[in-house]
């Protein structure tokens, strides 16, 4: 099902059919803010009433052109003036095929310099997304960089990949911070663990080694029984709960959410926004087939 649901996510014609279908769009409300930045902006404020950071994602990526990318780059500069603007506890995330990289590296660095460089002024944060393998040497690379020229900047880490110890180890010793995630995309064996119980083996070990010596880690997951161990080992090790974080999707596991921030936890929800919203989606359904049992029930109650 979830090779099914990636191959989907990839359909343009399917994608148009359904970004436009109203009740395609009700549906995608659970994981998704809205279309505007209002929309996003008024979730992040709901949110941290309940005492959880934020970080928003524009929904969009593999941009066209270069001046579809510099779109891009604007509306990001748009919601990081907004998030403080409103003073909303939250920051931005960001995916470097929507900032050009597939036409131009360097366009792409120097947009995402520029939204660095907002956040500098903000006393915010950017964080870059990891997408497909083809992506992760230049993704770090350009994650380098940036931070050795402003600091507030970090990445992604995919456990499902066989090279994500080295890197870990290589950006501790970076001090950049890490979200650690499980991974969403299609890779073959020789670079990646196929199997749910490698991942989650690899996900145990390199959770331990940023919590011992990464620079603020976020802990992404929605496996409870990692966030037990993860709650585990920090106690054990004397961690401070202000030393790392949870990260979750928005709209989802809103019970465990509640239940973490109740026991002092620090939690922020990735909340997605825009108009393109389908490959997002998709992916989510493709990482959790429980969901899809969700939304037949709602297309029931239609």
């Amino acid at each position: 099902m979830r090779s099914l649901f990636l191959f989907l996510s990839r359909r343009q014609r399917l994608r148009k059919w359904v970004e436009t279908s109203p009740l395609a769009q009700r549906l995608s409300s659970r994981f998704v803010a809205g279309e505007t930045l209002d929309d996003a902006l008024r979730v992040g404020r709901r949110i941290n009433s309940e005492g959880i950071y934020l970080t928003l994602d524009h929904l969009g990526e593999s941009v066209t052109s270069l001046e579809e990318a510099a779109r891009a780059r604007d509306v990001y500069l748009h919601t990081l003036s907004a998030i403080h603007e409103n003073r909303i506890c939250g920051n931005v995330s960001l995916k470097l095929t929507q900032f050009g990289m597939d036409f131009s590296v360097e366009q792409c660095r120097a947009n995402v310099a520029q939204l660095i460089e907002r956040a500098a002024s903000l006393g915010s944060f950017v964080r870059v997304d990891m997408e497909s393998s083809e992506y992760t040497d230049r993704t770090l690379a350009l994650v380098e960089d940036l931070h050795g020229r402003y600091g507030c900047v970090g990445t992604v880490i995919q456990s499902y990949l066989r090279r994500s110890r080295a890197d870990v180890e290589r950006l501790c010793d970076r001090r950049i911070r890490v979200r650690l995630c499980k991974g969403a995309y299609l890779e073959p064996a020789e670079i990646a663990f196929t199997r749910k119980a490698d991942v989650d083996l690899n996900y145990i070990e390199l959770m331990k080694l940023l919590l011992d010596r990464g620079e603020y880690p976020a802990i992404a997951t929605h496996d409870e029984r990692i966030i037990i161990q993860t709650k585990a080992y920090a106690s054990e090790r004397g961690i401070p709960l202000d030393r790392f974080e949870f990260q979750m999707l928005y709209g989802i596991r809103r019970d465990l959410q509640r239940r973490l921030v109740s026991e002092g936890y620090r939690l922020r929800l990735y909340v997605p926004f825009g108009k393109a919203w389908y490959p997002y989606f998709m992916r989510r359904l493709a990482e959790r087939p429980a969901n899809v049992f969700f939304l037949a029930r709602n297309l029931l109650r239609q």
